[in-house]
């Protein structure tokens, strides 16, 4: 060590050399690519299949069943391995500390073990049927487990740190790693009953709300803020700039995490849920607007100086367009929360379009600029082609394109279709498949997008391959000087500081106004305000020296990683609480409940199978309160419609058409002939043919336990039910396999084939007979 070194180190301080672990992202970055080839593949193949119902070439690779493989692989292979390793990458070098190795092998073998246990339990058809949330419970707790040793390794990191002040995209992984665990545990909250089947804890209107506060939530905290914080530390490294306002990023952190939680319900619109509720996420949503371009300017301008690089420099073409992508898709967001808006697009492919654009652009482009800037220099050497990596982002973005525009005329035009009247008040289009067949062009041009994004994608492969070739594993290493302890800012002056004081205040205001249903529209507008009064609170004391010199609140903050996670958590959860206890407590009246109809046991097996096959992947049940689903589907459904159904079977997009009012339209024979051949009865539907139902059997003895589930979380079974559930299945599977017999169609009682029309001809019936009110539920004062 040097004289010079020596007399600049303060007294007591001591020189120590971290070297930091990249074999973890290394691991990470190669898993995130082999799973996103994978996950695209299969998208392209759910694509076709929409376009040519030829493809569903068996009932494991049917589109009901390959949807969801496609959507996890997506997020959480793809995405998930890759934020993985963008925070390992970027968390050692902002706290110049090394993670721990054997959390990140345990963190990193678990991680894949769950995706092969996705990939392999989706095709069969394991599934609770919850978006984004599909995997079953022994799958969940294994994801919980994996998440939780995640955690340990970070916060023990943060804890070891040499660099005391936690850099902005820091904040951003904290609350993305309290807050996903909070989500995921509530909203997989089941009761098992075997070793690959359970019911959630919630339903009807409940479960709807809480899969939706975790649905949009696990967009935001799972794909939205670990990204921004690998944008906070990837953008102005590869652009040789600090990051473009240190305020901005402040306000833009609290008031996402804050605001975000609260929008969930935007995606039931125009539903049986509470008006209260829908008007919550609605407003909530609008207000994302301003967190969200907040911190799109903050990326875009921390180019400012650089922008003559993106001509050469592939690695900031894709993170400025995944920046701009990320604007464009969080505009789109709030303005299909606007209530009219969202009676358009709901159920149509305008939201797929929605969606892709914030998968493909935000999350792809980042990713693919994230490893042609990482590869070269965990292998010490030079991306092997920079022209390849522009074409593939050409490629990359004429694919997105076309997928987006494609899926935004296709859901304009499905939204229109489908409330086109005549002078005389009928329906223009009354068929459904109408639409269906008006659309499917448009679905070849998205299938052409998205083989042209995939194919930008295998050339990303190749050049990275080849760049790896080219190379040799390095670990990066820093010398730091690790000062003596120093006495740490009072935790009583974090705790109790302004904004934490006017944040309370402001929540306390907002509830209380927000109590009954007349004041509201008050109540959004003081809360629009005060969110909007605190944000300009904390880019006033924000400065790094306050009065006198001293260091102001939010940087003494930034520098207590303990308090700054504890009040994250408590800004993210008041959403979720405020919004979700009210639903979980509330009851239904004795009126409410005779209004709600009791599956049978065989019903209940057949719902089973409609879950397995991914039904809820094409059809709704949920007839929305409008005149032309009333002149289509029937009545509007209330909350007795589904207050049994664990889980909810609400749907969120429409392929085929609604059927919460199906039973008893059509008879027997018509839905067998549906299930064998869908086209000998909708000319250009593309419905996969379900043949195997007939082959398949139903095992009457395990229905018992279903029962069994159900009553444990609420669903009014008395002990009789629960034990002649075969008895009844039986009987009731002899007198539909009668009537079929009577139509000329020859069928084993037991088939599947006789449970699911056995649970399609009973949506939308009335009861037989008051249901008990035992079952937590909603009052009218909830409504």
């Amino acid at each position: 060590m040097s004289s010079a070194a020596v007399a600049e180190m303060p007294p007591g301080a001591k020189k120590v050399k971290v070297e930091y672990n990249d074999s973890i992202v290394r691991q990470f970055i190669a898993a995130s690519v082999i799973f996103g080839v994978v996950g695209m593949l299969v998208g392209v193949i759910v694509a076709l299949q929409l376009a040519f119902a030829g493809a569903n070439v068996h009932q494991f690779l049917s589109y009901g069943r390959l949807r969801p493989l496609h959507t996890n692989a997506v997020i959480f292979a793809f995405v998930g391995n890759m934020l993985f390793a963008g925070v390992y990458y970027s968390t050692q070098r902002l706290v110049r500390a090394r993670v721990n190795d054997t959390l990140s092998k345990i963190h990193f073998w678990g991680w894949q073990a769950i995706i092969v246990a996705a990939a392999v339990t989706l095709p069969l058809g394991i599934t609770t049927s919850k978006e984004y949330a599909e995997l079953e419970w022994p799958i969940d707790i294994a994801i919980a487990a994996i998440w939780v040793v995640f955690a340990i390794n970070f916060f023990w990191t943060l804890y070891r740190r040499a660099e005391k002040h936690l850099y902005v995209a820091i904040w951003f992984y904290i609350a993305t790693i309290v807050t996903v665990a909070v989500l995921h545990i509530v909203n997989s909250l089941a009761i098992p009953i075997s070793g690959l089947k359970s019911y959630s804890i919630f339903g009807g209107a409940q479960d709807a709300l809480v899969q939706w506060w975790y649905g949009h939530n696990a967009v935001a905290f799972f794909l939205t803020t670990p990204i921004l914080g690998i944008m906070y530390y990837f953008v102005p490294k590869a652009a040789g700039r600090p990051v473009y306002s240190y305020r901005l990023s402040i306000v833009h952190f609290w008031a996402l995490v804050f605001i975000y939680i609260w929008a969930g319900p935007h995606h039931l619109l125009n539903t049986a849920l509470p008006e209260w509720a829908q008007s919550l996420g609605m407003i909530f949503s609008l207000m994302l607007w301003a967190p969200s371009w907040g911190g799109m300017i903050n990326g875009l301008l921390t180019l400012r100086g650089a922008w003559a690089q993106l001509r050469t420099d592939p690695v900031l073409k894709f993170f400025a367009a995944g920046v701009t992508f990320y604007g464009m898709s969080t505009f789109e967001g709030p303005l299909l929360s606007i209530r009219s808006v969202s009676g358009l697009a709901h159920y149509t492919d305008w939201i797929v379009g929605h969606v892709h654009s914030g998968a493909l652009g935000w999350n792809g482009f980042m990713a693919a600029g994230m490893f042609y800037f990482l590869v070269p220099r965990l292998f010490g050497t030079k991306l092997h082609s920079t022209r390849l990596a522009d074409q593939h982002f050409w490629i990359g973005t004429i694919g997105i394109l076309l997928y987006m525009i494609s899926m935004w005329v296709a859901g304009v035009t499905q939204g229109l279709m489908w409330r086109a009247t005549n002078a005389d008040g009928s329906l223009t289009y009354p068929s459904f498949v109408e639409t269906v067949v008006a659309i499917r062009p448009l679905y070849w041009t998205r299938l052409v997008g998205g083989l042209l994004y995939l194919t930008g994608f295998l050339m990303m492969v190749y050049n990275l391959v080849r760049t790896v070739k080219s190379g040799k594993a390095v670990d990066g290493s820093v010398e730091v000087v690790v000062p003596p302890a120093e006495p740490e800012p009072s935790w009583v002056r974090l705790v109790f500081g302004k904004p934490v004081l006017v944040a309370f205040l402001v929540i306390v205001l907002g509830i209380a106004y927000g109590r009954g249903n007349v004041v509201t529209a008050l109540a959004f507008l003081a809360v629009t305000a005060a969110v909007g009064g605190l944000s300009l609170l904390i880019a006033a004391i924000a400065a790094p020296k306050g009065p006198g010199g001293q260091v102001s609140w939010h940087r003494a903050l930034e520098g207590r990683a303990m308090i700054f996670t504890v009040l994250t958590v408590l800004a993210v959860l008041v959403g979720g609480v405020v919004q979700i206890v009210p639903m979980v407590l509330a009851t239904p009246t004795p009126q409410e409940a005779a209004q709600t109809r009791l599956a049978s046991a065989l019903e209940i097996a057949g719902r089973d199978i409609y879950i397995r096959e991914g039904c809820y992947t094409c059809h709704s049940q949920m007839i929305r309160p409008m005149a032309f689903e009333s002149l289509r589907y029937g009545d509007a459904s209330t909350l007795a419609d589904s207050r049994y159904d664990h889980p909810f079977q609400w749907g969120s997009k429409r392929t085929g058409p609604d059927l919460a009012r199906e039973g008893n339209k059509n008879p027997n024979a018509w839905h067998y002939k549906h299930f064998m051949d869908p086209r000998a009865i909708s000319e250009g539907s593309n419905m996969p043919a379900y043949g195997h139902f007939v082959t398949n059997k139903v095992d009457f003895a395990g229905i018992e336990p279903k029962l069994r589930g159900l009553k444990m979380v609420g669903v009014p079974f008395t002990v009789e039910q629960i034990q002649g559930a075969a008895t009844d299945a039986k009987a009731q599977a002899e007198g539909i396999a009668k009537d079929l017999k009577e139509q000329g169609i020859d069928v084993a009682p037991d088939s599947e084939m006789v449970a699911i029309i056995a649970y399609i001809q009973s949506l939308g019936t009335p009861p037989a007979a008051p249901a008990p009110a035992d079952k937590p539920g909603l009052t009218a004062d909830a409504r």
